[in-house]
């Protein structure tokens, strides 16, 4: 069962003095283990929780799939386990603002030659902005996730709170949080942040909840056989328009069927024979044309960002700050800097990194490891 220093480590993450009970806190429930685990918790510690759930999408694949998330089965998963531990429980139809801030969006980026990254523009735009503030309009003190990162007090008596990557780097979300604002940073909580995932799963399973074992859900949920391209061209049939793949010389090797089937970094798929590997080095939507090469071409050492959000403690100059960026979900952070140059912000990568892609993040870091400060980020810009 709970043991009371977990009680003590969930208390001490909401961070407001006073009786619990008196604590009303929203815990954002998608159906999944870690949000049902996170809304447990709460009830176990004594705050007055409710659960909400958000209906972002649905179409039979979803609704029979296991993995989805805030679809079909979801929804019932999450409406069940706030049946068991006895809290109020409410399900919000997002769905056409989920398709015009989310999908729409992941279908154009596609269209543009950049490789999207749907988790982070939901979290951006409809969970921790709109669901932040329904959160608000229910008097609730703060909002909580499932997330596996960390939020702590600053201590300065400001009010204000920083992230840092969780206990369990394996399971370490502060990649597709990097867009969340000092305002919504200092309203929600992660009570998952000093768990591992295994340890979460055993408490689901200690507190008889049926999500105890149900698999993890998809990167990208509306998409439920992984095939991005059929989605693209449903939504868009004029999306799969017919290009050459041509070498750095502008040489032309072969034809593709549509940008939309290519990704910075690709070596397979590419349908052209070469004595050595080739990648996709760049794509350009205008000329409808894929760029391949030698993977020395794919290094980029300085790196313009997009909607840069930085939580740092100094704002940024001309000369480079030291950080740590991380440029992929699955890759660790490396040491590098950024600066304010005239064409916006820089982050320069010692040693260089390969496979940049437009349309991805590029995290910030203080330093790398658990419990290290997240210094925000923002979108890779094209070259």
């Amino acid at each position: 069962m709970i043991g009371q220093s977990l009680i003590d480590s969930v208390r001490a993450t909401i961070g407001i003095p006073g009786d619990p009970a008196s604590i009303r806190v929203v815990c954002a429930m998608s159906g999944g283990v870690d949000s049902t685990v996170t809304a447990a918790l709460l009830k176990e510690a004594g705050f007055d929780v409710i659960g909400i759930t958000l209906q972002l999408y649905d179409h039979g694949e979803a609704v029979r799939r296991k993995g989805a998330c805030c679809a079909g089965q979801d929804i019932h998963d999450a409406r069940r386990a706030a049946a068991v531990l006895g809290i109020p429980h409410y399900v919000l139809d997002f769905e056409s603002r989920f398709k015009e801030a989310v999908i729409d969006e992941f279908v154009s980026s596609y269209l543009s030659g950049e490789t999207p990254i749907p988790c982070v523009t939901c979290n951006r735009t409809v969970k921790f902005a709109d669901l932040l503030q329904r959160s608000r309009d229910l008097d609730a003190a703060v909002l909580a996730t499932g997330h596996y990162v960390e939020s702590r007090a600053r201590g300065d008596g400001s009010g204000r709170r920083d992230m840092f990557t969780p206990s369990d780097l394996a399971r370490d979300q502060s990649y597709f949080l990097f867009a969340t604002t000092q305002d919504q940073l200092d309203y929600l909580r992660f009570p998952l942040g000093t768990l591992t995932k295994p340890e979460a799963r055993a408490i689901a399973a200690d507190l008889g909840l049926s999500v105890a074992d149900k698999p993890d859900s998809q990167d990208i949920c509306f998409v439920p056989d992984g095939r991005y391209a059929d989605l693209i061209l449903k939504l868009r049939p004029d999306g799969a328009e017919p290009g050459d793949i041509v070498d750095l010389e502008g040489e032309v090797l072969g034809r593709h069927d549509g940008i939309i089937h290519y990704t910075i970094g690709q070596r397979r798929g590419l349908g052209i024979a070469s004595a050595e590997p080739l990648y996709v080095v760049r794509i350009d939507p205008a000329a409808r044309s894929v760029v391949v090469g030698p993977r020395e071409a794919l290094k980029q050492t300085d790196i313009r960002v997009n909607g840069l959000n930085w939580l740092g403690d100094e704002p940024l100059g001309a000369d480079p700050q030291p950080i740590f960026a991380k440029i992929r979900s699955a890759r660790p952070p490396v040491p590098g800097g950024i600066r304010q140059a005239e064409t916006g912000p820089v982050v320069t990568i010692h040693g260089g990194e390969y496979g940049i892609s437009p349309g991805q993040a590029c995290v910030l870091y203080e330093a790398d490891g658990s419990g290290a400060r997240v210094l925000g980020g923002g979108f890779i810009a094209r070259a």
